[in-house]
């Protein structure tokens, strides 16, 4: 069986949704012939943990950790001063701390002689610039680099940016990843495109592919699917909210509902599941009237996130509109739709994940900055519970086209172009 080295900063027990793209390629690439060497932080003082994540891996994968050198989680009087350092000192990412350290590890697992193909993945962007480390060493190593973002053109960046400086020197780490690697993947069709129209002296429309994030069906065998019967109509929001994902428009819309009487407050609950500062979301639930009708439940383990999607009548989706915004969806989106429960999209409505939304037809997409369209969304979803009737249709072969397993063997297939670059390198 050939063998790829990931290199993964983000990988199991690493909580967190970024973690499950590279965690579900290495669970089921053996299946297509290739066996991973994971390369990736130790698993020490991690700001999210997940054990459950490290039961779906193979027994025996070969997994290297080396020192993380995580300033995100410094002592709490130091907190701040290490998340500056990571954020807005070092260059692209806190992470490259890390890399540096890495590297002798790296190289010297190389040597070896047993691999035959190199994977990088995305954020931190500082995976890559051990791409770049591993080609000057062995520039015969055939190198696939994935983006599971964007990395200049990442809307985030674009709300806050960097200095101007920071941002040249990025840009030009970001161009020499894109014309070193061997092949290039991201994560949606938009994507694809803006990074073919922002680097137009590199021939971007033949040597990056889309591999989409998706769900594992293996993740949903053994719980029980058997529709609960809530009291309250119960519509979850699991992950995390940041920069421009936010729930204060969708909480102003169902105040408003609340307000003038379209929605009984009795008989709905909101949950919120993930990570986020739970005194922001008291205000917004106080300031809304919606006291005793939301949950703020922390971070849980993925097995028991997947549990509490499964027992909700609807789920709900979240992103914030802006430049950029429409080129990428959440991994969770996958899962929701694995469900089988509705979903209600506070999303950009032009965006790749209002279209995954329709194409699927599993749910509501309300555009993000409509308040009256969410209000509605939110309205629509309630009615039908309370008159148990089924608001969506899915389409099963669409919805087919996302398992992980499908998705792995795309990457198996692009791993496979090793051997002919092999023999193209030796002509």
């Amino acid at each position: 069986m050939n063998k790829v080295l990931m290199v993964a900063y983000q990988f199991p027990p690493v909580g967190g949704s970024g973690v499950q793209r590279s965690a579900k390629f290495a669970k089921y690439l053996p299946l297509f012939g290739w066996e991973p060497v994971v390369l990736t932080r130790d698993d020490k003082k991690m700001a999210l943990r997940d054990e459950s994540l490290l039961k779906e891996l193979p027994p025996d994968i070969e997994i290297i950790r080396t020192r993380a050198y995580d300033l995100t989680v410094w002592p709490w009087i130091l907190s701040k001063a290490g998340k500056f350092i990571a954020w807005k000192i070092l260059i692209p990412d806190g992470e490259v701390l890390w890399m540096k350290n890495a590297v002798g590890a790296c190289l010297e697992r190389i040597k070896k002689g047993d691999i035959k193909a190199v994977y990088t993945t995305s954020y931190p962007y500082s995976d890559h610039l051990m791409g770049l480390e591993i080609k000057k060493h062995y520039p015969d190593l055939f190198w696939l680099a994935d983006f599971r973002d964007e990395w200049t053109n990442n809307p985030y960046l674009i709300d806050r940016p960097h200095r101007i400086s920071r941002m040249k020197k990025e840009k030009e780490l970001e161009k020499e990843v894109l014309e070193k690697a061997d092949i290039l993947v991201t994560n949606t069709p938009i994507m694809k495109n803006n990074f073919v129209r922002l680097n137009p002296g590199i021939d971007l429309e033949k040597k990056m592919h889309v591999i989409p994030n998706g769900f594992d069906t293996e993740d949903f065998e053994h719980l029980e699917r058997k529709k609960v019967i809530n009291p309250r109509f119960t519509i979850t929001y699991t992950g995390a909210f940041y920069g421009r994902r936010k729930p204060d428009l969708f909480l102003k819309a169902v105040g408003n509902l609340v307000q003038t009487g379209k929605i009984n407050k009795e008989k709905i609950r909101i949950r919120f599941i993930g990570s986020f500062k739970h005194d922001v979301l008291q205000r917004l639930i106080r300031s809304n009237g919606l006291e005793g009708a939301v949950e703020t439940i922390s971070y849980m383990d993925h097995e028991q996130c997947i549990k509490n999607m499964i027992e909700s009548d609807a789920l709900l989706l979240i992103e914030g509109g802006g430049p950029g915004s429409e080129a990428f969806y959440t991994g969770k989106i996958f899962e929701y739709i694995q469900t089988g429960n509705p979903i209600l999209s506070v999303i950009p409505e032009n965006g790749a994940a209002a279209e995954l939304i329709r194409t699927t037809k599993t749910g509501i997409v309300c555009d993000w900055s409509d308040v009256d369209a969410i209000g509605k969304g939110f309205a629509d979803m309630y009615n039908s519970w309370e008159n148990n009737e089924c608001i969506i249709d899915p389409d099963d072969n669409e919805i087919a086209r996302y398992d992980r397993k499908a998705l792995t063997k795309s990457l198996a297939d692009l791993l496979d172009i090793a051997d002919q670059y092999k023999s193209n390198r030796e002509d």
